[in-house]
């Protein structure tokens, strides 16, 4: 990615415009961190010391604010689950996957709430979510292969864990920081395929689970 900033059009911005523009990431990293994806875009505005029609001529939609906002982390996320794939113990690199996940998960409550979700209608939240799946995917099935992570475990499960962590880094950010570390790797005994039993209810199909994470995304920005 090119280290220029270009507005909508392609159109490399002014110096001044830039650092507007750096301003308002800045400002909004702080706010969604803080109170999550729907935090106030007029706070934002006004902590980066511009007019909120500024704001919505850099960034026409909170999803492009977001998307913006949340590069580095999302990046940050992305590399360590690539390096999780190229560990070669499939075990090792499932829990290498997951305490990756939820690392980046626990410092920020604006990402959280973007792992959480599906934004249908903007292509690259769709890109970036179904790139994340895939990745689910692929670091699961290696561990099931390989015999050592339960057979009936889907991406619907390791979602409903993001769910569920979610809600717990929310609890214990300030009190207990790191205690979704516990809770993780009491989850990650229960997933051994040695401990598995039968399960009468089935996991959630993907278009179940995709129905979800949209109807959250609509439920908490009512």
């Amino acid at each position: 990615m090119s280290s220029e900033v270009v507005q909508q059009t392609g159109t490399p911005l002014r110096r001044d415009a830039r650092e507007r523009r750096t301003r308002l990431v800045a400002a909004a990293q702080q706010e969604f961190a803080v109170h999550g994806v729907d935090a106030s875009l007029e706070r934002i505005a006004r902590d980066a010391g511009v007019a909120i029609g500024t704001l919505y001529r850099h960034f026409p939609t909170r999803l492009d604010l977001l998307s913006a906002a949340f590069e580095p982390r999302l990046q940050d996320f992305l590399d360590g689950a690539d390096a999780a794939l190229r560990v070669e113990d499939p075990w090792e690199g499932f829990v290498t996957y997951l305490e990756n996940l939820f690392r980046v998960q626990a410092g920020d409550r604006g990402f959280n709430d973007f792992l959480s979700r599906r934004f249908p209608g903007n292509a690259e939240t769709e890109r970036v979510h179904d790139r994340m799946c895939d990745q689910i995917d692929e670091v699961l099935t290696r561990a099931q292969d390989a015999g050592r992570v339960r057979s009936d475990l889907a991406r619907a499960d390791i979602v409903n864990l993001i769910w569920s962590n979610g809600r717990m880094i929310d609890a214990t950010s300030t009190t207990a920081p790191d205690a979704w570390r516990r809770q993780l790797h009491l989850m990650l005994d229960a997933y051994r395929a040695e401990r598995a039993h039968p399960i009468a209810e089935p996991p959630m199909t993907d278009a179940q689970l995709y129905s979800a994470m949209v109807h959250l995304s609509r439920v908490d920005s009512a």
